[in-house]
């Protein structure tokens, strides 16, 4: 039985259960690890939610569904197209070095089957949609395709993951809606100084790794101000959000749940050290707690007065 990954928790229901053939195939995917597939989803959820605001209907459930399923075979792509990027650089790396592709477990043509299959379905399910909707789920492969080089080139790479994981924000109010708005755009990019935020925290784990792999990342650059970045992050989201509850003419019962979302990030940023890597990880996955607080928070604000 192969040991699990070292950002998975001990007892992930993978390592417990799963098949022992699977498990492999299921870390490629990163299945032992969900906060990934929250994060990637709930703006595709808060983006319904927001469509409803108009229309004075709640979010539709089929649809919920649907951007689950999708964000989570999406996000199993994506992490498996990043293992193949990455493989030489996770094998330098204590906490990816145990992957499937860096360990061997996988190759690298095995991996690419495994996106293939995810991908396939994952279409199947977007041409349910409008067209608007199946344009801009085609659109994000551009961003996927270009994320796992960018820890390369700029000190940024967290900006440009915040590009890809919200545009389900986008998609989600197009598909409920039919067409885009000034509210869905301010919800995005919201999206973005959010997980500017919550990556930078998620960052800190691998400081001294990325700086021997020479790998690029907002809390290398950071450095002892990363507490600081985090809460700059976090409150042009909040000034954000709060602009596209405002534009999607939510009502003021979205404040009591906005205004925990916020006390919830604040907390988080006040709570960032860059020599507590656990204490990182634990924030991180804090944030499918917030993310869900503001798509409860938008579904509020649809309830009139």
């Amino acid at each position: 039985m192969t040991a699990p990954l070292p950002d998975a928790a001990p007892a992930n229901w993978v390592d417990r259960h799963a098949p022992a053939g699977l498990r492999p195939w299921l870390k490629l995917g990163r299945f032992d690890r969900p906060t990934g597939v929250w994060l990637l989803m709930l703006p595709g959820w808060q983006g319904v939610a927001l469509a409803g605001l108009a229309t004075g209907r709640g979010p539709d459930l089929a649809l919920l569904a649907k951007i689950f399923v999708g964000a989570a075979l999406m996000r199993a792509a994506g992490c498996a197209y990043n293992d193949i990027v990455d493989r030489d650089i996770d094998a330098k790396v204590s906490r990816t070095a145990g992957r499937p592709i860096p360990s061997g477990q996988i190759s690298v043509r095995q991996a690419w089957g495994f996106i293939v299959a995810c991908c396939l379905v994952s279409f199947g399910l977007l041409l349910t949609m409008p067209p608007l909707a199946i344009g801009l789920g085609v659109a994000s492969l551009a961003l996927v395709a270009a994320y796992p080089f960018m820890k390369r080139i700029t000190w940024w790479p967290q900006a440009w993951l915040g590009l890809t994981f919200n545009w389900g924000a986008l998609l989600g109010y197009a598909a409920a809606a039919g067409e885009l708005s000034l509210a869905a755009g301010l919800l995005y990019a919201a999206g973005i100084f959010w997980t500017l935020g919550y990556d930078t925290i998620y960052a800190v784990q691998d400081l001294e790794d990325d700086a021997l792999a020479g790998v690029k990342s907002s809390a290398r650059r950071l450095g002892s101000g990363v507490g600081r970045g985090v809460l700059v992050f976090y409150l042009v989201s909040l000034a954000l959000a709060a602009a596209a509850l405002l534009q999607g003419g939510a009502s003021t019962l979205a404040l009591p749940l906005f205004a925990l979302y916020a006390v919830h990030l604040i907390l988080q940023a006040r709570r960032v050290r860059p020599d507590a890597p656990a204490q990182a990880l634990f924030l991180f996955k804090a944030n499918a707690w917030a993310g869900l607080i503001l798509f409860a928070a938008v579904v509020a604000g649809g309830f009139p007065i």
